[in-house]
């Protein structure tokens, strides 16, 4: 039986967590890891949760080439270019202007089901009062293993002609078992240790326990080209946008709100309610 597991320390604490229940939109699941199948591995399934020590992020900095000492670094979210859209970019810039720039993009698996019952369930084994019918619920949940990874590799094969044209990275930040997934399901055989000429760069991270915490790791690369991303789903496609139009929405969102520090919590990624 899938288990869960709470990690809203990770989000910021004056935020609410916009994983809600559609039949009460009013009310925040709340839940971004479960433990799940016969060997209950952990599974993410909210994109914040991957923000943890905005590790992800620090770890893109390499593919920033045109960066330079005394450029500043944001996270600009939610940045729309011709023909989609993408969760945040790493920016280097000097005195307002972008110098360079790499896309990060965000993907976890998308649930079937409910967990409401499960997370209810959770709550009450922690000694928490709870509704009896939520407790005793016989609804359950899934994981959308096939459309999860056919729906981001589709979505890839349409940005990464983009940034392949302007000569810059699109990375995509997935966790461990995803990956997995996705190289027994598609033709991922081509996919190389990453290489700094490749636009597209898959980042995948786990999940280890350590005491009554778990904490997010980089546990490999690999990239590949534009050409190696329509190898994925045998497909061939066309997506060229140009640089100047990207630079300019970037540096309409660069402020000092948005400067790569500790402190400041990171904007979560919105999502459509799940149960």
């Amino acid at each position: 039986m899938p288990r869960f597991l709470n990690f809203s320390e990770t989000q910021p604490k004056y935020t609410r967590c916009f994983q809600v229940r559609k039949s009460q939109p009013n009310i925040s699941i709340g839940t971004c890891t479960v433990l799940y199948g016969k060997e209950e591995r952990p599974i993410i399934i909210c994109p914040n949760r991957l923000l943890e020590r905005k590790q992800v992020f620090t770890d893109c900095i390499h593919l920033l080439t045109l960066h330079e000492p005394g450029n500043e670094f944001h996270i600009v979210p939610e940045v729309s270019i011709p023909g989609g859209s993408v969760d945040y970019f790493l920016v280097s810039a000097k005195a307002g202007k972008v110098r360079d720039f790499v896309a990060v993009e965000f993907q976890t698996l998308d649930t079937t089901g409910t967990v409401w019952p499960e997370r209810q369930r959770a709550l009450k084994s922690l000694g928490l009062t709870v509704r009896s019918s939520d407790v005793k619920s016989t609804k359950s949940f899934g994981m959308n293993w096939k459309m999860t990874a056919k729906t981001t590799l589709v979505q890839l094969h349409h940005k990464i002609q983009t940034f392949e044209h302007i000569q810059k990275h699109l990375v995509l930040v997935v966790q461990n078992h995803f990956l997995d997934y996705m190289r027994s399901e598609f033709n991922f055989a081509h996919l190389a240790s990453a290489r700094l000429g490749d636009a597209m760069h898959f980042h995948s991270y786990k999940l280890n326990e350590s005491g009554n915490a778990w904490r997010l790791e980089l546990e490999s690369r690999v990239s590949t080209d534009a050409e190696g991303i329509a190898k994925c789903l045998g497909l061939q496609a066309e997506a060229k946008v140009e640089l100047e139009v990207i630079v300019a929405e970037l540096e309409k969102k660069i402020s000092a709100n948005t400067i790569l520090t500790l402190g400041t919590p990171i904007a979560p990624i919105e999502q459509m309610p799940t149960d």
